[in-house]
């Protein structure tokens, strides 16, 4: 199975390094030195890692071959892909691959289906499942533990408790001044006079 693990930013320095943009919980594992990982586009690879380092905050990466800024700035763009066994799993407990949660059926806790998951979206705050309604519209579910209680694996499915409004348009009133001033507005008088 592949996975993208990263995505070459724009060259570092004059020595061949590049920026990139992670895409994996595992860096230290999927962008070590000696690591081959395939491309997309395809033509750009395979490259190997032969060194890495952090550099204000980013990965820096240096692949074998590439000596200087032009060769670095080819790659810009570049995803790079690891090619990794199917059954292989996360080391934290509560972590999950991509592929994993793909086309899990998404219920709340009482049972009720609310769709299936058909995309993920890796943002910098947090996940989103992108989750298909049996209607055909989508919603977009944030994957943080006070929403997503469970994942079952083995009975396929995301178990959700999601706050008002999140995958329905009725949302509670936020406060009780709104319902104080509903209280007060007078009722409307019939002008039929």
């Amino acid at each position: 199975m592949q996975l993208v693990v990263a995505r070459v930013g724009r060259a570092h320095g004059i020595k061949g390094e590049v920026t990139v943009e992670v895409r994996t919980d595992e860096p230290e594992l999927r962008l070590s030195p000696g690591a081959v990982l395939l491309t997309d586009p395809a033509s750009a690879g395979p490259l190997t890692i032969e060194t890495g380092r952090v550099h204000s905050g980013r990965l820096l990466l240096r692949f074998e071959g590439v000596r200087d800024r032009n060769g670095a700035e080819a790659l810009r763009n570049t995803l790079l892909i690891a090619d990794i066994d199917p059954d292989e799993m996360p080391e934290g407990d509560d972590e999950y691959y991509d592929h994993q949660l793909m086309d899990l059926d998404v219920v709340l806790a009482d049972g009720t289906e609310v769709g299936r998951i058909t995309e993920i979206t890796h943002l910098p705050s947090q996940d989103l499942f992108i989750v298909e309604r049996p209607d055909g519209t989508e919603l977009m579910i944030p994957f943080v533990e006070e929403i997503v209680t469970e994942i079952d694996l083995e009975q396929q499915r995301a178990v959700i408790t999601p706050p008002p409004g999140l995958i329905d348009d009725r949302a509670e009133i936020a406060s009780s001044r709104d319902e104080e001033s509903a209280a007060d507005k007078p009722a409307a008088e019939d002008d039929d006079a």
